[in-house]
């Protein structure tokens, strides 16, 4: 046998062995590890596919109750959206508490319809942007059914500079000060609407419109 040959047979017989050695210390655990990230991407499938089907779920019923209330019946999209609430999965409890509301001001149920806004308005576990929203919703369910003061502690908050939904809180507060006698008031919030640039086109030409229609009432000293 040449050296080199014997060499080799030396060297493969270190390599077995050493691998023998870390087998014996290190396999079972590489096999456990095997088996877990098996375990792992198998459940994690699941559970994807498990909360797939769940949200394709609540679509499917939010659909549903929106046609029913598009379709005018309103009980049984009342019905739907509740159900909804309750085993809804991800936002669509949330969207269906707030269209829940809507379709209760479309039964003339002003009251419960508000009720409904405040409740999500004052729930601190909703993102922020949704509460305003609600808020917005309830004043403007109460321009026609409550008071200036009604109006004004839900819409107030929402007319700073910054905030995105101030022209239509603002446009709320002005429509029910002027209902309210207080021309003034109304026509200071609708100025407010028309000089902002970045008001919606029909809020701003709305805001026109009623500002030129009390100054030419000369309601507005």
């Amino acid at each position: 046998m040449s050296d080199d040959s014997f060499f080799r047979e030396v060297n493969e017989e270190i390599r077995q062995e050493q691998a023998k050695k870390l087998w014996d210390t290190y396999g079972p655990w590489a096999l456990a590890l095997a088996v877990l990230v098996v375990l792992g991407t198998a459940a994690f499938v699941g559970w994807e596919y498990w909360t797939t089907q769940r949200a394709n779920r609540s679509g499917d019923a939010f659909s549903q109750a929106l046609t029913l209330a598009n379709e005018g019946k309103n009980d049984e999209a009342l019905g739907a959206l509740q159900q909804l609430e309750t085993d809804g999965y991800g936002a669509y409890p949330l969207l269906a508490r707030m269209r829940a509301a809507t379709v209760l001001e479309a039964k003339g149920d002003t009251a419960g319809a508000v009720a409904s806004f405040d409740q999500v308005a004052a729930d601190s576990s909703i993102p922020a942007a949704i509460r305003d929203m609600a808020r917005l919703r309830a004043a403007l369910i109460l321009v026609d059914s409550g008071s200036y003061a009604d109006v004004s502690a839900r819409a107030e908050t929402l007319t700073g500079d910054t905030n995105p939904l101030r022209h239509s809180a603002r446009e709320a507060l002005g429509l029910s000060a002027w209902k309210e006698g207080r021309a003034s008031d109304a026509l200071v919030l609708f100025e407010q609407i028309a000089a902002d640039n970045e008001a919606p086109r029909n809020n701003r030409e709305r805001a026109t419109l009623l500002a030129e229609l009390i100054r030419g009432q000369g309601t507005a000293s």
